[in-house]
Formats: C-alpha cells, structure tokens, sequence
C-alpha cells in the first residue's frame, strides 16, 4: 500500500532552516510528481511546492518563492523541502502528497504530516 512519512519537522527561530524529508512507498516513486502542502491553525490546506516525476520542473507558491526548494531523490525514494529564512508565518503542519490518478480523491495519498514551529 502506498505509505508517505514525513519527517525533519520542529521548532526553529525566525530566519532559520530547516529540511523536511518525506519517505515514499507502495508506488513507483519516479513515475509521480509529487507536492508538499501545509496547514495552519484555523486555515486551509495550502500547495506549498511541487515537483515533476523526474525533478525537471518545479512551482511554489508565491509566499515561500526564493526562501524554500522543493527536491527528490528518486534512488531513494525520497522528497524533500528545504526551508530558508523561516518566518513566524510558516508555522504549520507540513504534508507530503501523491496523486496516483489525478481528481480521483481515492488515488491520493496524504502523510501524516510534521510540525514545524517558528518562533523565538
């Protein structure tokens, strides 16, 4: 079955990094894009970054452009989300997705997801 676990989430001041790391199975993994979303408190799930199956093309969402990169490892099954320059707004849980057959809501595929808190 297809499994995605997140991990690399925790609390880091305003302007530091951190790397979240989401672990695929189940599924051939360099077949699929695959995209990390974010939720906050009281707010919508939101697309963060997303990355082809071969990491050729990339798109973020306006808020995160030039602070954080979305990369896979796909030796390792692995994706990955580097964030630079953490802001008291980026505090969220953190969700690694996988859309095996798009608009097909049982052929997506959630983690479960990592917090990451930035504040001083």
């Amino acid at each position: 079955q297809v499994q995605l676990v997140e991990s690399g989430g925790g609390l880091v001041q305003p302007g530091g990094s951190l790397r979240l790391s989401c672990a695929a199975s189940g599924f051939t993994f360099s077949s699929y894009a695959m995209s990390w979303y974010r939720q906050a408190p009281g707010k919508e799930r939101e697309l963060v970054a997303a990355i082809t199956s071969a990491g050729g093309s990339t798109n973020y969402a306006d808020s995160v452009k030039g602070r954080f990169t979305i990369s896979r490892d796909n030796a390792k099954n692995t994706v990955y989300l580097q964030m630079n320059s953490l802001k008291p707004e980026d505090t969220a849980v953190y969700y690694c997705n996988v859309e095996l057959i798009p608009k097909l809501p049982e052929y997506d595929y959630w983690g479960q997801g990592t917090q990451v808190t930035v504040s001083s």
